[in-house]
């Protein structure tokens, strides 16, 4: 089966898993989320993880179910790219 890729921009340095997959939308709560992650039904980088509060940055990807995350950084207001 395909998996819908879904890329998702944090404005923080990091984001916990279980945060993320409620963020996403691809779980409904955060309680939900600490259940798929506990039974490793949820990779980061293509390794099966149970770290419900691994931390996330930027270009690490997550696979869950159908859903394919990529996470991206989003500039906060006032910054500029390209120095």
């Amino acid at each position: 089966m395909k998996k819908e890729v879904l890329p998702v921009l944090i404005q923080t340095q990091h984001i916990p898993l279980d945060a993320l997959l409620k963020y996403a939308g691809v779980c409904g709560t955060g309680g939900e989320a600490k259940y798929f992650i506990s039974e490793g039904q949820v990779r980061v980088n293509g390794q099966v993880c149970t770290q419900r509060g691994k931390k996330l940055v930027p270009g690490d990807t997550v696979e869950f179910d159908r859903f394919f995350i990529e996470i991206g950084a989003q500039a906060e207001k006032g910054q500029t790219h390209g120095g």
